[in-house]
């Protein structure tokens, strides 16, 4: 027993630091040959790349920042490349400066460019940090007159052609449909909460004992109610962010959904909530909707935009939630009688999960 307690954690243990992800943030503005870009990017990212501690104690000063500007804009340019049918629009760095943001401080570039032609098609093709952190976003939001595109580059998607004179809204919609499945999907303090409430969805209480369901109806009505409670949550507070402009630390709302796992599993070894998981669900989804909105919120999306972004988006972490309990669910329901379903799956796993949580929570409070 306590080898397995020990491999189960060993397990779980390659995603207890989960964090915000990597992202960077392009504002591009094009008028008729002339494009203008502001770019932020982490000054904890550049550093991966570009050694600028000078006096080595674990804080990039601006001095040192200063310092390394040259190489900074070097690097980063040369990873953004721009261009329209007939060539290449080089662009050249004006100036640089720093933005704190949600988490941390930004290192801000400013460069300039021109193209031979007025820009009606402008390719767009992005690889910073893709060699070193594969869960890196570069966040787009292009404007052209009253044109306004938001975009996400990933690894496998790190080149696009932007339709300037002539964008659909639904290329913005489909795009961010996508980032809300791959944002839930990497979001592994979002997928162990979501857990932690399905885990006891095959079982019932019965004499201070779980016990298997008797058919699967009654785990996927249970499922539903949860599934759903935790879905209007997070998408009324996901709403409020972007559209009411409301907002709470981020270092808040990190530890307290790290708190949530930590609850939502605790339940599950000393059950004080059995028969309402939903409820736990619902209350907890509210912080979880802050937690999904930080990536949008540091987009400053256009209010053309803003709509069709956050519908997309939103449908987007609900399909990503949907797969998650689709393989889940029949699963579970065949094992839930077993000794590796109650001991090992659901006893161990919500002890891991329970450790997990406690370390994501004293890391963000930290």
């Amino acid at each position: 027993m306590r080898f397995l307690i020990f491999v189960l954690l060993l397990v779980f243990s390659s995603i207890s630091f989960a964090h915000k992800s990597s992202d960077s943030y392009m504002s591009l503005s094009v008028e008729g040959q002339d494009v203008s870009l502001r770019w932020d990017i982490a000054i904890r990212d550049l550093q991966n790349v570009i050694d600028m501690d000078l006096d080595e104690d674990d804080n990039v000063q601006w001095g040192e920042l200063k310092q390394n500007k040259q190489a900074i804009s070097a690097y980063s340019l040369a990873r953004l490349k721009l261009q329209t049918d007939r060539a290449e629009c080089p662009l050249e760095f004006s100036n640089m400066k720093v933005n704190q943001r949600s988490d941390g401080f930004y290192a801000v570039l400013y460069a300039e460019g021109k193209c031979v032609e007025n820009i009606e098609s402008l390719k767009v093709q992005y690889d910073l940090f893709f060699n070193v952190d594969s869960q890196h976003r570069g966040l787009l939001k292009l404007e052209s007159g009253e044109k306004n595109i938001s975009f996400a580059f990933s690894p496998k998607i790190s080149s696009q052609i932007f339709e300037v004179e002539n964008s659909h809204v639904s290329d913005t919609f489909f795009r961010f449909v996508s980032e809300g499945i791959w944002h839930i999907w990497i979001g592994f303090d979002h997928i162990l909460f979501l857990l932690s409430l399905l885990l006891p969805a095959v079982l019932i209480r019965n004499k201070k004992i779980w016990v298997g369901v008797e058919d699967f109806s009654k785990a996927s009505l249970e499922v539903i109610k949860i599934v759903t409670a935790f879905t209007v949550a997070h998408s009324m507070t996901l709403s409020l962010v972007i559209l009411g402009d409301i907002s709470l630390p981020i270092m808040l709302v990190e530890s307290i959904i790290a708190f949530s796992v930590v609850v939502a599993a605790l339940n599950n070894l000393f059950p004080v909530i059995s028969q309402k998981r939903w409820l736990m669900g619902f209350l907890f989804g509210l912080i979880h909707g802050f937690g999904f909105a930080n990536v949008l919120t540091e987009l400053e999306l256009n209010s053309n935009t803003l709509f069709i972004t956050l519908l997309g988006f939103n449908i987007g972490v609900e399909l990503g939630q949907l797969a998650i309990v689709a393989i889940f669910m029949p699963v579970a329901y065949v094992l839930r009688n077993g000794w590796i379903y109650q001991n090992v799956i659901f006893r161990l796993g919500s002890v891991s999960i329970v450790s997990i949580g406690f370390i994501w929570f004293f890391e963000r409070i930290i």
